[in-house]
């Protein structure tokens, strides 16, 4: 289902009158099970409570329980992650411009009418955190400690970026795209926050400049009036209120790509803790996970015939095989995969366990995506706490 150029226009016009971000009260709290683990709840303007990891710039984190709820991630739950603290609070959409500029023929100046009248395309997909799940590494990194939560999925709408990059003329010379938003640093010398991605990565079909999200507009905090989105990579590359679209000649090397967001160049891109030297490259595509959404580790459930329900996702190929442990990871069967939303989306499944008395009872899950890849028993380690997927347990007791 696309949107109509009419009902974008008059959604853009509802965001912008909701724009405003100012400082919320704290709701209330919760307690991850990690050192220094309690976080504030509190309501941003255009979210519900959200778990708050930094108000400025905002950091919030979906509660996790919500996953269980449903394949698509509603918008006012939708986790935040913004890395430079002068964030507009409020944008005017008629007004708002994309320059296209650079490694081009035809240099652009991209109006919201101007996004309207091209090919509108849809894609439903994951945007997961580049740290989501950090504060679970051993030993601990710094960084925002997340739990699970900085993950969502949904419906993005908008138009391909090869229609954008096509309408300009990519020269010869071109080699990567550079992306840039409306946020800022508080001082000058405060590098500005700018991703790269390869031509040929660039003009894929699913990467999109999206204007909705879940057949609305995006809310502020997620980069309205539009977004970068590209499905099956880590949201790094998904830039929010896009301003601008370099064509460079050359790989980029401005600060968050040459020194932020790298991993190790290694097989498994793991280091031993406290290796130094190694060579990076920087982070790239989802990996293959799964959750439980209707239990809780250190939970109670009762005995007889447990119905386990919860998520998958990869970087791109699809979810092939779940399967669940009921015995600490000894023996494995399959569970039922539900309906199919798409390559790039959360994959539901659910399975039935025959649980008898016993503390604890240790219950896992684990993903295998259409390309071979699994779910590692143990996770490695590398010094951003980047790339998590290890197989997820739940020791819970029974009643």
């Amino acid at each position: 289902m696309n949107l109509g150029r009419r009902d974008f226009l008059a959604g853009t016009g509802a965001a912008f009158a909701a724009g405003a971000l100012p400082v919320q009260a704290r709701a209330d709290s919760v307690q991850f099970p990690f050192a220094n683990g309690e976080r504030p709840l509190m309501a941003f303007p255009q979210k519900r409570p959200m778990i708050v990891l930094t108000p400025r710039p905002p950091q919030l984190e979906t509660p996790f329980a919500l996953f269980d709820q449903g394949v698509i991630t509603p918008n006012d739950a939708f986790f935040v992650r913004w890395h430079l603290p002068s964030i507009p609070q409020q944008v005017d959409a008629t007004a708002h411009r994309i320059g296209v500029s650079g490694e081009v023929t035809t240099p652009l100046l991209l109006s919201m009418d101007d996004l309207a009248k091209l090919p509108a395309v849809e894609v439903t997909a994951v945007n997961e955190c580049s740290g989501n799940s950090r504060a679970l590494s051993s030993p601990r990194v710094p960084g925002g400690q997340w739990f699970n939560g900085a993950m969502g999925n949904a419906v993005w709408t908008g138009v391909r970026l090869r229609d954008i990059l096509d309408r300009a003329g990519l020269k010869p010379s071109a080699k990567q795209i550079q992306f840039d938003g409306l946020d800022a640093g508080v001082f000058p010398a405060t590098p500005d926050f700018k991703k790269s991605l390869d031509v040929g990565v660039a003009r894929g079909d699913d990467v999109i400049v999206a204007y909705a999200m879940n057949v609305a507009p995006l809310p502020l905090l997620n980069g309205y009036p539009v977004r970068l989105v590209v499905p099956g990579w880590y949201s790094t590359y998904w830039v929010k209120m896009l301003s601008a679209i370099t064509v460079l000649d050359h790989v980029d090397d401005n600060f968050w790509m040459k020194t932020a967001y790298r991993i190790p160049d290694t097989p498994d891109n793991a280091v031993a803790p406290g290796s130094s030297g190694f060579p990076t490259i920087p982070i790239n595509r989802l990996r293959v996970r799964s959750f439980i959404t209707n239990l809780s580790d250190g939970g109670t459930i009762k005995r007889g015939t447990q119905e386990l329900r919860g998520i998958a996702f990869d970087g791109g190929s699809g979810i092939k095989r779940v399967e669940v442990s009921t015995d600490g990871s000894t023996t494995w069967r399959d569970a039922t995969l539900e309906r199919d939303y798409g390559k790039y989306s959360f994959r539901r499944w659910n399975a039935a366990a025959d649980v008898r008395a016993g503390t604890p009872f240790v219950v896992a899950v684990r993903a295998t995506a259409n390309d071979g890849t699994t779910q590692p028993v143990t996770q490695g380690w590398n010094p951003s706490g980047y790339l998590r997927n290890a197989i997820e347990t739940y020791k819970v007791s029974v009643s």
